[in-house]
Parts: C-alpha cells; structure tokens; sequence
C-alpha cells in the first residue's frame, strides 16, 4: 500500500479527464459528445458482421512525401495547450512542417468505436491518420484487423526509450501496432479532511464510516476487477462463475447502501466538497486535485492497482501514415515526452523524461504518480481480454446493476 438508501444512480460514462493542472478545463471538461444511452449501452457494440480486415490489403496510399498533414483523434485536454508558440505542438509543426488538425473528439472508447466500426468493419476510411485508444479497445481494434503496422525503423525513439513496465503486451509484444501516449492508475482517492486513509478496496466497500459516501467509476472494468480481486479471482484471467461472484459482491455494497453512486467525469469535485469522502479513481485526476485541494490523497490499494494505457494506432486507410510515425517518435523524444508529463500529469511512458523533468519543473521530479518506481507497478493488474459473447453478456450484467 502507498498513499500516492435508493440505488446509487449513474452518471455519464467516466474517462479519464486529463484536464490541465493549471486549471484550463476546470469544471468537468468541455466539448463532449453526448454520452451513450442505456439502451445503446445493450446493444452488441463489438459484433460487426464482415469486420474482420486484412490491414495489408485495406490501406492507402501514403500521401506524407506530398502532403505535409495529419489528422488526429485524442482524448479531451490530452496535451498541453496547442495555441502556445513554444509548446509540443506548435515546435512538432515547425520542426517536420507538418500541419496537424487535431480533433479532442475520444470522450469514451466505446463511444469513439460506434462512430467508427462500420467504416472500419467494411475497409472504408474514418478520415484520421492516429487515433487514441485504451488498452483493451486498442487490442480489439489491432485482433479486427483494423490497424496499420507501425514501421520500426521510422519509430527508434519509441523502442528505444518505452519504459519497460508498458513492454511486452500480450496483444503487441512487439510494438508493430501501438504506442502508449500516456499511462496511469486506478487506484482509491480519499479527502483527509473528513476521513482517515483507505488502504485497500475491500475497506473502500465495507467500512462504515464510510458508508453511503463512496463513489466507484463507471468504466466497468476498472471498478470490476477490484470486485474479481475481492473474490478471489485474478481479473487478468477469470472464470464465468468467479464473474458472477464478483457481480454479488457488487450488488451487495449496493444494496448495502455503501455505494453513494457510481460517479463520471466529476467525482473529484463531489471529493471534494465532502459529498463523497473516499472513491476510485484515476491518478493523474488526483495529482491535478492536489494543486488546489493538498488533503485529496491517493492510495494504491493493498490488492493492487490498475495499470493502463491510452495508445497512439494508426487506422487502415490513413493516408498520412509516414507523418503520423514521426508525431510518435517526436513525442518519445524525452525532453519533449517530458514537457507534455508536465501538464498532463499521467505516468509518462518515455525513458529518460523523469532527468529531463529536472529543467522542466523540479516538483515533479520524484512524483510516483507520473515517475513510479518499479515497487509501485509490482502488483498491476489488468483486465482480462473479453471475446464478443463476453463482451455483451459482461457489459449487460454491468448495466443492470449501475444502471437498473
């Protein structure tokens, strides 16, 4: 461990906010497209009949010689502000010539592959040279055929300098399809003005003080591998009957009233104003908390926590593949991987961005939550990769419990 009586009603579907720690997106984030509907939350989002692609024969021809351009789909306030002269962005434009039109339009990955799967599903293109994806979507994405190879020789700074933790994927070993654009934590947030430290999940969930003052994400396989882990099961590899132990679980601390509600993309603000006392949460959400409020702590939990990626893909039909290759080497640059941490606030992916930060902003030199040592990423954990069945029947279990 580190410190780092209705049904509880949902709120929009939790992502990760990544709002500045300067305070630009105060408030809960802006421009989001409208969030998924319940009953667009049953529907069988990860069967496409045909979907199945070749990415060597669904592909363009790269224009990158002829056009200097590039489209790029990312999550909200995902990098530091572009209108800035000497940011990244602008010093990626002027350094390579390229003109990037960069779209924030990721507001949750199941949102983003509605929108896309029957493009993508019937090789027709979606008009972006990178996308940004979470781990388990990004798997599905590449096993679908979907995403084009990545040139090794056009991307040394990403094999190079990949912290070794994020190395190794089951679904990429190789890094022939992905690059982590950022990392972080799901973990327990607690405001210690109002309660003492939250050690692990099961304390979260069962602790009367603490009762009917929590909130657990609503990204579900966050909040349900902590419930697999509290049954006993491993979340990187679980059985169907240790599913619905986990699912019990759940429904008990809601029926128990433990559960304040199942909370999106404000649940450091209910933190803190007292509304809620204790949550899961996001680690990067919680180092931007702690610029305003020093009493939100962060815990890894003593059962272990998640450790995720958002990754960089390069969809088939991109017509710019060659310079978005250099987007991804120019931000595995650690100086420049470093500048990016520095206003994000997420674990940075890059070896050698931790020394670099030393001229950059010296505070967050010896962060754990954007630098952790390999103690702190000992006991991760992911979540198990689902197949289509899975997928639906998991999913649906899901929102008949945070949704009703």
């Amino acid at each position: 461990m580190a410190d780092l009586s209705a049904a509880p009603q949902p709120e929009p579907p939790a992502r990760r906010s990544t709002l500045s720690r300067r305070g630009l997106l105060k408030g809960g984030g802006a421009l989001a497209v409208g969030g998924l509907s319940v009953a667009a939350l049953r529907l069988p989002f990860f069967e496409v009949a045909g979907a199945q692609q070749n990415p060597a024969t669904c592909k363009a021809t790269d224009l990158s010689a002829s056009a200097k351009q590039m489209i790029i789909s990312n999550w909200t306030g995902y990098i530091d502000p572009r209108r800035n002269p000497k940011g990244t962005f602008a010093e990626f434009q002027e350094k390579t010539g390229i003109q990037v039109t960069y779209n924030d339009d990721v507001n949750d990955n199941a949102e983003f592959y509605a929108k896309v799967k029957n493009q993508l599903g019937t090789c027709e293109p979606i008009d972006r040279d990178l996308i940004v994806m979470t781990d388990w979507m990004a798997q599905r994405m590449i096993d679908l055929g979907w995403i084009q190879p990545l040139s090794k020789a056009a991307v040394p700074n990403l094999h190079a300098n990949l912290i070794d933790s994020l190395r190794d994927k089951p679904w990429d070993p190789d890094l022939e399809y992905h690059a982590p654009w950022q990392s972080g934590l799901t973990g327990i947030a607690y405001n210690a003005e109002y309660v003492k430290e939250v050690g692990s999940f099961a304390d979260l969930i069962t602790r009367s003080d603490l009762k009917g003052k929590i909130s657990l994400l609503t990204e579900m396989r966050d909040t349900m591998g902590f419930f697999l882990l509290d049954v006993g099961a491993d979340p990187d590899d679980f059985t169907e009957a240790q599913w619905y132990d986990a699912l019990d679980l759940l429904k008990k601390t809601v029926a128990d009233g433990q559960l304040l509600k199942f909370a999106g993309n404000n649940y450091l603000q209910q933190l803190t104003n007292g509304n809620v006392v204790a949550c899961e949460a996001w680690s990067g959400d919680v180092i931007q908390a702690q610029y305003d409020n020093p009493k939100i702590k962060f815990v890894i939990p003593e059962e272990g926590p998640s450790l995720w990626s958002d990754n960089m893909l390069v969809p088939n039909l991109a017509t710019h593949e060659s310079n978005a290759e250099k987007w991804i080497d120019y931000y595995y640059e650690p100086e420049v991987a470093a500048r990016l941490a520095a206003w994000v606030n997420y674990i940075c992916p890059v070896q050698g961005a931790q020394e670099a930060m030393e001229k950059i902003d010296p505070s967050l030199v010896d962060n754990q939550l954007i630098f952790p040592d390999p103690a702190s990423l000992k006991d991760t954990w992911d979540f198990m990769p689902l197949d289509d069945r899975q997928t639906q029947q998991y999913e649906g279990d899901w929102t008949d419990v945070t949704v009703g």
